[in-house]
């Protein structure tokens, strides 16, 4: 797999996390008290690791990333059945079909977030 799909999914799993975290509101007391963690400093400490990950993306990666991120909530998304599940419009048969699979980082024609292929 293409290294910065991997770093781009996993800032989406730590943005999914964030979210997840600051809505569980009164829950929250439960599990800092269960695992000895204040949720401020959970929430900070993602936020360092989701900045520092942006960082190391490379430039024009980078760009793109911030554009969609600042619109949509998921910005990588599976193709499945030569479909984008971002935006649910089918995608060339040939990116679809190629044998070397997610080693190349490619982009919906229609909707703009990255892709990867699973299936």
């Amino acid at each position: 797999m293409h290294s910065e799909l991997e770093k781009l999914l996993e800032i989406q799993d730590l943005k999914t996390q964030r979210t997840d975290l600051r809505e569980q509101g009164e829950s929250r007391g439960v599990e800092e008290e269960l695992f000895n963690i204040s949720a401020d400093d959970a929430l900070r400490q993602l936020d360092e690791k989701i900045a520092e990950m942006e960082e190391s993306l490379q430039p024009p990666i980078r760009s793109r990333y911030r554009r969609l991120a600042g619109t949509r909530t998921r910005f990588v998304v599976p193709v499945i059945n030569g479909t984008c599940f971002g935006c649910f419009v089918s995608i060339p048969t040939a990116v679809a079909s190629e044998a070397d699979r997610n080693s190349e980082l490619r982009y919906c024609d229609n909707c703009g977030r990255f892709l990867y292929l699973v299936g």
